[in-house]
């Protein structure tokens, strides 16, 4: 009996032994548990990203700006068309005159060159747009269509449109009533072309001023619309279109502005302001305008 009972005893002893381990056994877990916040090393790779962002972030604002664009190009792209005393050549071949002087030394001031580019006139805003060119820099009168698709700057020379025709037949050509019987050649886009639209005469467009000039002279038009300033350089005694004259104004008493053209948007405008104030300031901007003969039609910055 004795033996019955001792066997009994050892039964349950492994029994309960057995139970122990078997609920021990989930402890194992816990030794995976504690390894799980290795991920936690991952967070360098997350502080990594962020400061990749940032540059990223300033070189989009950057590219906002024209400033950091011409800066990159290390150049200002300025369209222009052959149009004394604004932008001419010179017996080198090298773009002179007062809005090209001005230009040059705007870009200076920026820390680049200047680079200039014959464009279409009528292309301008197109131009532009495509960044074939950074601004319009050549005597362009402030209309509606241009203050409405560009960034401008303050206006900075006062003009008018005038009509040239061949000095011997001047006198016949004294108002603006007497030329309506005339076939002028007008600059495509221009506001010569505008205000003899407005007026209803008969006009043929040609690529730019100095083109309508030589129209007249050789006979093929009988007479030219072109800004004023252009007018006092180019035609009349001691010129190269000597036997051409000056008679009207198409739009004496409304007059004319120019002002440089950039992007919309762009803070160029702004800068060249500050350019143009400082010049006249300091008399470089009258200096470079005497020596084109336009002082008298320099607005005060």
């Amino acid at each position: 009996m004795k033996k019955i009972i001792a066997l009994l005893l050892a039964c349950m002893m492994l029994i309960a032994c057995t139970a122990c381990a078997a609920k021990t056994e989930p402890a194992a877990p816990a030794e995976e548990t504690a390894a799980e916040p290795a991920p936690a090393a991952e967070a360098p790779a997350a502080e990594e990203e962020a400061t990749e962002e940032a540059p990223a972030a300033e070189e989009a604002a950057a590219s906002d700006s024209d400033l950091a664009y011409i800066q990159a190009n290390g150049k200002l792209v300025v369209g222009i068309t052959d149009f004394a005393p604004m932008d001419y050549q010179d017996e080198n071949g090298e773009w002179i005159g007062f809005d090209a002087d001005m230009a040059k030394a705007f870009a200076k001031s920026l820390g680049v060159e200047a680079e200039f580019v014959e464009i279409d006139w009528d292309n301008k805003i197109m131009e532009l747009g495509a960044k074939t060119i950074d601004c319009v820099w050549n005597g362009m009168t402030l209309t509606d269509e241009v203050t409405s698709a560009m960034a401008c700057s303050n206006a900075y020379c006062n003009n008018s449109q005038v009509v040239v025709v061949p000095a011997d037949k001047a006198a016949d050509y004294q108002s603006v009533d007497a030329c309506s019987s005339l076939n002028f050649a007008v600059e495509s886009g221009s506001a010569g072309k505008a205000e003899v639209e407005k007026l209803g005469y008969s006009f043929t467009e040609v690529k730019d001023q100095a083109t309508a000039l030589m129209e007249v002279a050789a006979g093929t038009a009988d007479a030219a619309v072109i800004d004023s300033l252009m007018a006092g350089a180019m035609v009349g005694e001691g010129t190269g279109y000597d036997s051409l004259t000056y008679t009207v104004s198409l739009n004496a008493e409304e007059g004319e502005q120019y002002g440089v053209g950039f992007r919309q948007g762009s803070d160029l405008a702004g800068m060249l302001n500050s350019f143009f104030a400082a010049s006249y300031a300091d008399g470089s901007m009258l200096e470079c305008a005497e020596t084109y003969g336009i002082q008298a039609a320099l607005i005060a910055q």
